[in-house]
C-alpha cells in the first residue's frame, strides 16, 4: 500500500512541476488566430525555453490579458509583432515594424481569399513604441482580434509561454510554424 501511495504522490507532484515550470496544455478558446489556429484545438505551451531564448518576431504565445479585458480567467493567444524597442505602424491596411513594411504570409484571408489588411481600433492609435520587457501582440485574423491594437503592449510578466505544438484534434497534429522575417533584419532605408 505504501508503494502505491508512493507512487501516485510521485506523480502528481511530476505532473504538477511539468505543468508549472515545463509545458501546459492550452485549449483555444477564440477566434482570434484563424486559419493557424481555431477554437476547440488544443496547443501545448513551452514555459520553459523562453528563460534562455527570448521571443521574437511571429511566436505564437499565451499571455494573460490586461485586467480591462479580461473573460474571466481566460487566457488570450496571439502572435508576436513588436519586440521591446520597436516601433510599430498601421499605414495603409499594413504593419510596419521600424519603417520596414512586415510580410505576414499567416494573416487570415477576407472575403474572396484576400489577405485581410490591418486597421487600428476605431479611433485609435496608428503608431506605438513598445517599451522594453513588453511585446506588440496580434491576432492573425485581424478583423476578429482584441489585441495591442485595442489594450496595447503586454508585459513580458503577463506571458504564459510559447504556444509550439498542436496536439487536438489529432488530425491536426503539427509544430506551429514560426515564419521568419528577413525583411527586419537588415536596417530601414
Amino acid at each position: 500500500m505504501f508503494e502505491v501511495l508512493e507512487t501516485l504522490v510521485l506523480t502528481v507532484l511530476i505532473f504538477f512541476g511539468i505543468q508549472t515550470f515545463v509545458a501546459q496544455p492550452f485549449k483555444v478558446q477564440q477566434g482570434s488566430m484563424e486559419n493557424t489556429l481555431i477554437p476547440e484545438q488544443y496547443v501545448l505551451v513551452d514555459k520553459l525555453s523562453p528563460r534562455w531564448d527570448p521571443y521574437s518576431y511571429a511566436d505564437i504565445i499565451v499571455f494573460t490579458p490586461p485586467e480591462s479585458w479580461s473573460q474571466g480567467d481566460v487566457p488570450f493567444i496571439k502572435r508576436v509583432i513588436g519586440l521591446g524597442g520597436d516601433t510599430v505602424e498601421l499605414r495603409d491596411g499594413l504593419v510596419y515594424i521600424n519603417g520596414v513594411k512586415l510580410d505576414e504570409p499567416y494573416i487570415y484571408p477576407g472575403n474572396g481569399g484576400i489577405q485581410q489588411q490591418t486597421f487600428p481600433a476605431p479611433g485609435g492609435s496608428t503608431r506605438w513604441v513598445v517599451p522594453d520587457g513588453s511585446l506588440f501582440v496580434m491576432g492573425d485574423h485581424r478583423e476578429n482580434s482584441a489585441d495591442s491594437r485595442n489594450f496595447g503592449t503586454i508585459e513580458l510578466s503577463r506571458v504564459v509561454g510559447r504556444a509550439w505544438l498542436r496536439y487536438w484534434p489529432f488530425d491536426t497534429f503539427e509544430i506551429l510554424p514560426v515564419p521568419t522575417h528577413p525583411e527586419l533584419a537588415t536596417p530601414a532605408p
